[in-house]
């Protein structure tokens, strides 16, 4: 079976979806993604017609995926894109029920505390930036660290979004839109990379990063900035060297100090974006210096005489 015969099988199918993916507003990287995911599914049922597809064979590919490995989170999101494309083809009037809706998400592990750097670290980060784009380079990762922004975030920032009021508009996850006030340090460097940015051939549209060919600049170089740069961290950090840091975890890192700065949970919803505030509990970890501190609070009020024992 070649993935030709599976086109031409599948083809209409995949159109509708398609389409309407576009309609719903969904960024690109999710396009791409839930189109993979459909498009791997359909080759282990061909030639079943989708109206033929049932519950079982939707359960039999997701525990296929488990034995290959795949882990709750990729597991969930390859079942979001098959409800979402069954629910496509219901709403084109092309079937009649989702074989998918019933099945339930696998569980994942809660309260996992996140992978993040301490402030320390962050300073060492941005003290190993340097090279040719080094304003805008360092004005990205201060985004991700100091205002919290996903890499999709940053990649969609056009330059009217940077308010005269010091604030940024934010075009989120869901096609949202929230405000995030600026620090002063950070709205000064992005105002030196706006006036270092090299001008961008995209016709009106006004790309706040830009690369040296005048293009938006893509999500993958916008990780390729970050991750190059912990790479640097890591060589003058060796205590680093086994810690998964990626530019996601930057973010964290911002969700951390807001934490540590007595930020109320809601507040801190609001900065990075979240619909659920269950997504924005993971950040409310406290870790041992803090359990510590709180505990010292407690021993001045044990009686006397069970001290110094």
């Amino acid at each position: 079976m070649g993935q030709h015969e599976v086109a031409d099988c599948y083809g209409l199918e995949m159109e509708l979806f398609s389409i309407w993916m576009k309609n719903k507003g969904m960024t690109k990287s999710t396009h791409r993604a839930y189109m993979s995911d459909v498009s791997f599914f359909l080759q282990t049922v061909y030639p079943t017609e989708t109206k033929k597809i049932s519950k079982m064979e939707i359960m039999r590919y997701m525990a296929a995926c488990r034995e290959k490995g795949a882990g709750d989170e990729a597991r969930n999101r390859k079942l979001s894109s098959l409800r979402s494309f069954f629910r496509a083809l219901i709403e084109m009037e092309h079937m009649d029920s989702n074989p998918a809706a019933l099945i339930a998400k696998s569980k994942q592990e809660k309260n996992r505390i996140p992978v993040y750097l301490e402030e320390n670290e962050l300073e060492a980060l941005l003290q190993a930036m340097k090279g040719k784009y080094y304003i805008r380079n360092v004005s990205i990762v201060l985004l991700m660290a100091y205002a919290g922004l996903r890499v999709g975030e940053i990649h969609r920032m056009n330059v009217q979004d940077l308010q005269q009021d010091g604030s940024i508009h934010i075009l989120g996850k869901g096609r949202k839109w929230r405000v995030v006030p600026l620090p002063d340090a950070l709205r000064q460097m992005l105002n030196e990379a706006l006036a270092d940015r090299r001008e961008s051939k995209q016709g009106k549209e006004q790309p706040f990063f830009v690369s040296q060919f005048g293009r938006r600049l893509s999500i993958r170089m916008i990780q390729t900035v970050a991750d190059e740069t912990i790479k640097q961290l890591k060589l003058t950090m060796p205590a680093l060297a086994d810690k998964r840091i990626s530019s996601h975890k930057l973010r964290h890192s911002f969700a951390t100090m807001q934490i540590r700065s007595g930020t109320d949970i809601r507040t801190l919803q609001e900065l990075l974006g979240h619909a659920s505030i269950e997504t924005t509990q993971i950040y409310t970890h406290i870790d041992n210096k803090q359990l510590r501190s709180a505990m010292n609070n407690i021993s001045g009020k044990i009686p006397v005489q069970f001290q110094n024992r």
